[in-house]
């Protein structure tokens, strides 16, 4: 351990956009930074819910969501370093194994929020491996978009619970940023599963 493995060949608005291609009503939630910037970039959504400020908190969300809509496909979105601050999370979600949820791990090997340094994952953690040890049925690590698109056809709401390392270029593209109002992430969101704002 301790070897530098960091970030991969795959362009991460390329990865998200290929993903969120003819989503229907597929939910997502996304990890704080980069990958609400390229959700947002792929194109706004009632369906999406974007996180800010709460680290560590994607994967969980997700599984509430999941479990609370359990006839919707959910898909989080999030980073290598915001995956490893939940880390036990993984836990978790693998004991209660929703059948409709998916992890799309980001990994560019670097804390790109804080500076570009060098994470646990550009390190040699695999997530995807984590995840495989704590009894999710199907993992991951994902280097070609051949398999994004595999990863897409996989979304579904009983399609098994999943999650993939998406090996991305260690590179800060431009923001493209999604509302910061919470009341106005959360109330589109609130709409399209049914309920009334508040």
């Amino acid at each position: 351990m301790g070897e530098v493995n960091a970030g991969g060949p795959l362009d991460r608005r390329a990865v998200v956009a290929r993903l969120l291609a003819d989503r229907e009503d597929l939910l997502v939630v996304t990890g704080l930074g980069s990958p609400s910037y390229d959700v947002m970039a792929a194109g706004d959504h009632d369906n999406n819910y974007y996180l800010w400020a709460a680290m560590g908190s994607a994967a969980t969300v997700g599984l509430g969501l999941a479990k609370a809509q359990p006839d919707r496909a959910v898909l989080v979105v999030t980073g290598d370093g915001e995956m490893l601050m939940g880390l036990g999370a993984l836990a978790t979600i693998a004991v209660q194994n929703p059948p409709n949820l998916t992890i799309a791990v980001l990994d560019n090997g670097h804390f790109g929020e804080t500076g570009m340094q060098l994470s646990h994952a550009g390190r040699g953690i695999a997530l995807d491996r984590i995840a495989a040890s704590c009894g999710f049925p199907w993992t991951a690590e994902i280097r070609e978009m051949e398999a994004v698109d595999d990863l897409r056809a996989r979304l579904g709401p009983r399609r098994g619970l999943k999650l993939a390392t998406i090996k991305v270029v260690a590179e800060n593209a431009p923001r493209v940023l999604p509302p910061r109002d919470g009341v106005h992430i959360k109330n589109p969101f609130r709409m399209a599963l049914g309920h009334a704002p508040i």
